[in-house]
């Protein structure tokens, strides 16, 4: 097997299990290992570390798949990867399929059905790299890495196996993978379907999920307890939902008895969809309102108009990947959240998120802070918010924490 020798005393991140080898840190590479094929890690004392997949085009150059170094990477190895997955969900609440999705509890004595998962969660799952979402009997796949596409049919036909859903469709197109040196991907990897929209339910809330063109795969699983949360403070309230996408915080906040909600978008497509899941759900269309535009220029154009409102979402896309664009990402996140303050009544709320990975919780709450001294208001956070337990955060991965959510109140 090719190896990987680290520099002198550059396994200490490894001895904490962190999965990451930066190229920095690799001494020498022994053999001619492919992208994404497995290499023995081993200290600068010739110590086995574990074994993991090589990625040569990216700057985390290895991730490991073990840090046993008596355990064999192969077919087996997967397959008790992904049920030690399915088994955490099931421990949660949510059955592997296709047994049908009992209550789940999230938080004190608040109860959820969900026909919608995420059974695998990259790196937490120790699976760097692979996402698995299932919707019904369909899974939908995202290979981010090198090593997840190395083993991509191998795990395709482990997923059908130990899940028994009936097909698999793949959307490995996320922008990371061309700092691993991959190409885009999207299609069917197994079975057939005969619509790539699927109707999902949470807290008894319905919506249609395109997996073909949607985000991610589809919709945003790691909100739903936030949407949840934001439907409860939404009585009687004026909102506003930036980053919109197809309406889950819309949907949420009307059928949590909100006054009017005005939902803003870039894309006409998830406006379209946005609608329709407020008609599926027999809401009254008269109390929601639909706009296509820039957010920035939106809220700009809302504070020089004089708008307001009782509760406002910023939930915008990914602005920091990566820590090196931590600094330009922050200006964008206290731009919106000076703006949201500045449109908001006395009293009102801001549930303002940050998924991006290069902005962590303590630097989005100084940004969300500043934001507030420059609106010349006094605000305090009321709540603090994350991903949904079906995302879950290795103690020793803590970048997988990516998801960072505030509930401030103005004074």
């Amino acid at each position: 097997m090719p190896q990987i020798t680290l520099k002198p005393d550059r396994e200490k991140s490894l001895l904490r299990r962190h999965p990451w080898v930066f190229s920095g840190a690799i001494d020498k590479v022994i053999g001619s290992p492919q992208t994404g094929e497995t290499v023995d890690v081993l200290s600068a004392r010739r110590e086995l570390l574990g074994r993991a997949a090589y990625s040569p085009a990216s700057q985390i150059r290895a991730r490991m798949w073990s840090f046993n170094p008596k355990e064999t990477v192969d077919v087996d190895f997967f397959r008790r990867r992904i049920r030690a997955a399915l088994q955490n969900r099931s421990a949660l609440g949510l059955a592997p399929l296709p047994q049908p999705i009992s209550p789940w509890k999230i938080g004190e004595g608040v109860k959820a059905v969900t026909d919608s998962v995420r059974l695998i969660h990259a790196e937490s799952d120790q699976l760097p790299g692979l996402i698995v979402d299932r919707y019904g009997e369909t899974l939908v796949l995202q290979s981010l890495t090198a090593g997840s596409d190395f083993w991509r049919e191998t795990l395709a036909d482990l997923l059908l196996e130990e899940t028994g859903a009936t097909a698999i469709y793949e959307r490995s197109d996320a922008d990371v993978r061309e700092l691993e040196g991959l190409p885009s991907r999207n299609g069917l990897l197994r079975g057939n379907l005969s619509s790539f929209v699927f109707p999902l339910t949470e807290y008894g809330l319905k919506f249609n999920v395109n997996i073909e063109t949607g985000h991610k795969t589809g919709f945003y699983l790691d909100q739903r307890a936030n949407r949840h949360l934001a439907g409860t403070l939404a009585l009687g309230r004026d909102v506003l939902n930036c980053f919109c996408y197809t309406g889950g915080f819309s949907v949420h906040a009307l059928a949590g008895g909100a006054k009017s909600v005005l939902s803003v978008d870039s894309s006409s497509d998830a406006l379209a969809l946005g609608r329709e899941n407020i008609s599926l759900n027999g809401l009254p269309a008269d109390r929601a309102d639909w706009l296509e535009g820039d957010v920035f220029f939106v809220l700009r154009k809302f504070r020089d108009e004089n708008r307001s409102f009782d509760m406002i979402i910023l939930d915008p896309p990914k602005f920091a990947p990566t820590a090196a664009q931590a600094e330009k990402a922050a200006r964008g996140y206290k731009d919106i959240n000076l703006l949201a303050f500045k449109l908001l009544r006395p009293g009102g709320l801001l549930l303002t998120f940050s998924c991006s990975g290069g902005i962590d919780a303590g630097l989005f709450q100084k940004i969300v802070a500043s934001a507030a001294l420059d609106a010349g208001i006094d605000a305090k956070i009321v709540r603090s918010m994350t991903q949904d337990v079906d995302h879950p955060v290795a103690l020793n991965f803590p970048e997988g924490a990516y998801l960072k959510g505030l509930v401030c109140l103005k004074g």
